[in-house]
Formats: C-alpha cells, sequence, structure tokens
C-alpha cells in the first residue's frame, strides 16, 4: 500500500491560536500544510496574503502548500517564493502562459502544479503534463470550506492517473474539497496521493484521530 500524504487546509483552522494549531497539526502527524489563497475576484472570497503565510512559515517546519486561487498568480510567485514556500499550484486559465509560469516555479526550487476545477476536463493538461510535480483535482467548486464532496472526481482522478502511469510520470495526485474519511478509501484507490482536509480536521475533537482516519480508512 502507497503511503499517502495529508495536507491540512489552514482555512478551517482557529486563526486566534495559529501557533497552537500548526503545533497540534504537526504532533497530529500532517505532512503538509495547505494555504489556499483567494483573491475575491477569481473566487467569491477572500482568504489571507503574504504576511499570514510568512507568519505560518515562522512558526513550523512543515512543507506548506499554496494554491492560488486567484486571477494573476504570476505576480504570486517572488513573494512566495522568498518566503519560502515549497509548493505552488495555480489554474491555467488564470495565466495565459501556463507553461512558462509552471517552469517559473519550478526554477525556483518549488514543486509546481496546476488546480483543476470540477468541471475542467483532464485533457486541458495532458500536454503540459510532463512538466508538473503534482495536479490539484479540486472535489468542490473553490472559494469556501465545508462544502460537499462531488463524487465524480473519482472518474476523473482514475482518468488522470491512466495519463500518468501511460507516460510513466511520477506527477502527484492531491485531492482538495470534501475529503473525510467516507470518501479517503475511493480516493486513494482511484490513484490519490495526497488528500487535503480542512474541516474534516478541524472540526475533530482529536486531530491526530481524524488524520489517522483518513489513511485508514483508505487502506481497508
Amino acid at each position: 500500500m502507497k503511503d499517502i500524504q495529508i495536507a491540512a487546509s489552514l482555512l478551517s483552522a482557529d486563526f486566534g491560536r495559529l501557533a497552537e494549531e500548526l503545533k497540534a497539526l504537526e504532533l497530529a502527524g500532517a505532512e503538509i500544510i495547505h494555504l489556499d489563497v483567494m483573491d475575491g475576484h477569481y473566487v467569491p472570497n477572500l482568504s489571507f496574503g503574504f504576511p499570514v503565510i510568512k507568519r505560518v512559515r515562522e512558526l513550523t517546519d512543515l512543507p506548506l502548500d499554496v494554491h492560488l486561487m486567484v486571477t494573476n498568480p504570476a505576480m504570486c510567485i517572488e513573494p512566495l517564493s522568498e518566503i519560502g514556500v515549497q509548493w505552488i499550484s495555480f489554474h491555467q486559465e488564470c495565466d495565459y502562459h501556463a507553461h512558462r509560469l509552471v517552469n517559473f516555479i519550478r526554477n525556483k526550487g518549488i514543486k509546481a502544479g496546476l488546480a483543476l476545477n470540477p468541471a475542467v476536463p483532464v485533457h486541458s493538461l495532458v500536454a503540459i503534463l510532463a512538466e508538473l510535480d503534482f495536479v490539484l483535482l479540486m472535489s468542490v467548486n473553490p472559494g469556501f470550506s465545508g462544502q460537499s464532496f462531488i463524487s465524480s472526481i473519482l472518474k476523473k482522478c482514475k482518468v488522470l492517473k491512466s495519463h500518468i502511469e501511460n507516460a510513466k510520470l511520477d506527477t502527484l495526485i492531491e485531492i482538495d474539497g470534501g475529503v473525510n474519511n467516507e470518501n479517503s478509501a475511493a480516493l486513494i484507490e482511484a490513484g490519490a496521493d495526497i488528500l487535503v482536509s480542512a474541516s474534516y480536521i478541524f472540526s475533530s475533537a482529536d486531530y491526530g484521530a481524524a488524520i489517522r482516519n483518513l489513511r485508514s480508512e483508505g487502506k481497508k
């Protein structure tokens, strides 16, 4: 059974207790901290910007995975690189030259990924798949935490996994949106490598148990 990485999304965290939340996630076994950056344009919500991400970087040594839900992702790369994030994904429809931006990110020593909304087909990124370190499949429409999982993502994940295997690539598949212990097994079976979870983890009285459940459900 492959190792599944759990990325805890801070969107549902208590920001009044940010240091404590991050420490609790480390102790609970999260491998990655997922950060959703929203601009109020690409998605109808605002989240947080560079000052908060910088503070998160100061408070944890876990890898930071930034999902850019913004209309101008190219403007974010230099500041995020200076902060020291390890993963960046963006939506290719938000940049006219996605290939160039992907390689700009990778040349900074950062893992680069493209994010696909539920209505965006997998074939839209086949031409650039070999350049990607990971693909972020959204299993909800982005912009808000706590939404219900869209089950059609399972077929989409299988299709993407098939493309990756046929091309003999190491590209990882990350799933974000409504992920919990009721769907983690199916997602892992469909080919997911990284499960992003926000409300499922943070609504639990025991973060460690929630993270273990995400993994253990996938091993049954």
